[in-house]
This record gives C-alpha cells, sequence and structure tokens, in this order.
C-alpha cells in the first residue's frame, strides 16, 4: 500500500514539473515568430527582418540578378578561323589546263584535267606528302592557305596548276566538351561553327534545364564560368572557341526549403524560368490551416550586398551575402498581391511559425497526457485495494 501511493505521488510530481515546464520543453517546428523578431533585436543581431511591402517586392526585382560569373573577359578571342594541324585528313583536288601530267590525253583536247588524290593525312610535322612537288608544310594553315603552299610547289611541274583542299577529318581543331551534354567528347571547330552554343548542339545538346547548368570553360589555365541561361540570352557570352579548350557543362541544381507549419518540409527543385513566393507555397500544399502563424510567413536568405543596401539594411556582408530574413503578413488580402511579386532564389529558406494558439494546443495535450497517466495509476490502485 505505501509503496503504490509512493508511486503516485512520484508519477504526480513528475507530471506537476512536466507541465510547469512545459511551454519551454514542448517540442517545436522551429522558432516561434517572437523569437525571430527578438533575435533581430539584439545589440549584434546576426540578421535583419525586412517585411515585405508593395515597395520592398518591387526593389528587389527590379535590382541587377546576382552576379554569377562571365565568359567574356579574359577567355574570348577566338581566331574565328579553322586552322590544318597534325592529324588531320585532307582532300587535295589538283586541276591543270593542258592535263599534261596528270590528265594524260587532255592536253591534246584542250581540256582542263583533274586529278583528286587519295586522302592525305598531316604528319607530326605538320606536312602533307603530294606528288611531284614532296613534302609542303600545312600545319597552321587554312585550306585555301594550303591549296596556295600547293599550287606554288607544283609550279614548273605542272601547267597552271590550280589546288582545292578540304578537310575530311578534323582530328586537329577540336575541343573537349563533357558533363551535362548528351554526346559527351570530342567537338571539331569550323570556320562557320566555332561558337560555344554550336559546340554545344554539335553534342546534342544539354540534358538538364539551361537555368541549372553552369558553363566552365578551361583554355591555357584560365578557367572562367558563366550560367548557361546567360549564354544562350546574352550575344557577348557565346564566345568563340580556340583548339584545345575543355567544356564542362555542370549541372547545378536550383533548390529552396521549406520548414515549420507548412504542407511539407521538403527540399524542393525550382522549375524553369522565374519562380514566386506564391508559387513555392503552392509547391509544398500551402499553409497548414490548423497551425501556421499566417501573420509571420518568413524567408530566410544571404542577400545581394546592393539590395540590402537599397532595403535600408545595415547588416555587415557576410561570404555569402547579407543575412536578411524578409517577412510577410498572408492574413491581409494585399499579402497574396505582394508574394505573387516576390521572386525565390535558389538556397533560400521558407519558414512559418506556429501559431499561439497552436503552441497552446500542444501544451494542453500534453496536460491531458500526463493527468491520463497520474488518473490511471489511482484507478489500478483503487481497484487493486478493494
Amino acid at each position: 500500500m505505501i509503496r503504490k501511493t509512493v508511486l503516485i505521488n512520484a508519477v504526480s510530481a513528475l507530471a506537476i514539473t512536466a507541465i510547469l515546464a512545459g511551454c519551454s520543453t514542448l517540442p517545436r517546428d522551429g522558432p516561434t515568430g517572437r523569437a525571430v523578431e527578438s533575435g533581430a533585436m539584439q545589440a549584434q543581431a546576426p540578421y535583419t527582418i525586412v517585411d515585405l511591402t508593395v515597395a520592398a517586392a518591387e526593389m528587389v526585382k527590379t535590382l541587377p540578378p546576382r552576379f554569377e560569373g562571365t565568359l567574356v573577359a579574359g577567355v574570348d578571342g577566338g581566331e574565328g578561323r579553322a586552322a590544318i594541324g597534325p592529324g588531320d585528313v585532307l582532300g587535295v583536288s589538283i586541276f591543270e589546263a593542258g592535263g599534261s601530267l596528270f590528265g594524260g590525253g587532255a592536253a591534246a583536247s584542250g581540256r582542263t584535267a583533274a586529278q583528286t588524290l587519295p586522302a592525305l593525312t598531316v604528319d607530326a610535322d605538320g606536312r602533307v606528302q603530294i606528288p611531284f612537288a614532296g613534302a609542303i608544310s600545312v600545319a597552321g594553315l587554312s585550306t585555301g592557305e594550303a591549296g596556295t603552299a600547293i599550287r606554288r610547289a607544283l609550279v614548273g611541274k605542272v601547267a597552271n596548276p590550280q589546288v582545292v583542299v578540304s578537310v575530311v577529318e578534323n582530328t586537329y581543331n577540336t575541343v573537349t566538351v563533357l558533363g551535362e551534354v548528351r554526346q559527351p567528347g570530342r567537338a571539331p571547330l569550323s570556320s562557320n561553327a566555332n561558337q560555344l552554343i554550336d559546340v554545344i548542339a554539335a553534342r546534342g545538346g544539354v540534358s538538364k534545364p539551361t537555368e541549372d547548368v553552369l558553363v566552365v570553360v578551361q583554355r591555357n589555365g584560365q578557367t572562367l564560368s558563366a550560367p548557361l541561361a546567360s549564354v544562350y540570352s546574352r550575344f557577348d557570352e557565346n564566345i568563340r572557341l580556340q583548339r584545345g579548350d575543355q567544356v564542362n557543362l555542370v549541372h547545378r541544381p536550383r533548390r529552396f526549403s521549406t520548414f515549420g507549419a507548412m504542407g511539407a518540409v521538403s527540399l524542393v527543385e525550382m522549375p524553369a524560368g522565374p519562380m514566386s513566393l506564391t508559387d513555392a507555397i503552392s509547391r509544398v500544399g500551402g499553409l497548414d490551416t490548423n497551425s501556421a502563424n499566417a501573420r509571420s510567413v518568413l524567408v530566410f536568405r544571404f542577400e545581394r550586398p546592393e539590395v540590402a543596401a537599397a532595403l535600408g539594411v545595415t547588416q555587415a556582408v557576410q561570404p555569402r551575402g547579407v543575412p536578411v530574413v524578409y517577412r510577410l503578413n498572408l492574413e491581409e488580402a494585399q499579402g497574396f498581391f505582394i508574394a505573387n511579386d516576390f521572386e525565390i532564389q535558389p538556397d533560400d529558406v521558407l519558414y512559418v511559425p506556429r501559431s499561439g494558439s497552436a503552441e497552446l494546443g500542444k501544451f494542453f495535450t500534453l496536460v491531458r497526457t500526463l493527468s491520463g497517466v497520474v488518473y490511471d495509476i489511482s484507478v489500478t490502485n483503487t481497484l487493486n485495494n478493494n
């Protein structure tokens, strides 16, 4: 009897302790709206809260986008010509007016004779062997310049020769394309197809959404990068490539995270094109109607310094930007117009704290649970005594 009474008293004491400490020990999905406000009011606050108004949303939208690199500075300067080099296979056709050397009996008839030589491979020294002319250096020349060099070597041996040179197989003037491209490997360059978009298209195009791909170009020990979307939209970013360039298409998915009283706690892939706060909330099923504090929809972001300055934020700049928490009140009708105008950026964190009533409901649930345990033990003890 004494032991059971002691047990009841002990459980009751634990229940009372838990109830009294309930507000501080209840598990939360994250900080309350009041806790976020309190953090921003500290002497050395780690972030600044910016209330989203029509003016603030429009200012963030109209300022220049985040600088994410360029291919123009230092890497551009392709020559715009396809030079012959070792390993290339050439087609050479020689025309002579009299036909005395290549045309046989063409001289008697006065017709022009033509001779197409077997495919010629440029050797390691950059030369090709031409009958009656010997080894001709063609490395670094265009096809027209190579034809002129061969014609000069044949002067005196062929009557008024004319030479046409073409590249049958281009193995020297190439670039390497790797990463998120459908056909990775070497891509030949030509005088009319040596720009970045030409080369990507020649390898089958990209295998991921354009907005999620970063172009990295390596040339002569230098590495520069830019979003593929800017290469397609800006003429100057579509640079001319040079022999030996390496192009790497890196998949860099754009994502944002959602926490708190929302339809889902998730890491969400962003679709192509701009995405509004309204779109982002809809993608995870909206706010939790039973617990969300719609007056405090928060977007955590490392903002661009120029944007923070325009908003009047004096927070210190960190390596990733200025830590800003945008706060929107969706209990007001205007809040939905603002949400539809405010663009979500990659790596944003959307968080909606629980309302005070929801937290109070969790507290009373704990009270009922602990009270029920005490009641069950008390009833069991009474039945055993009887």
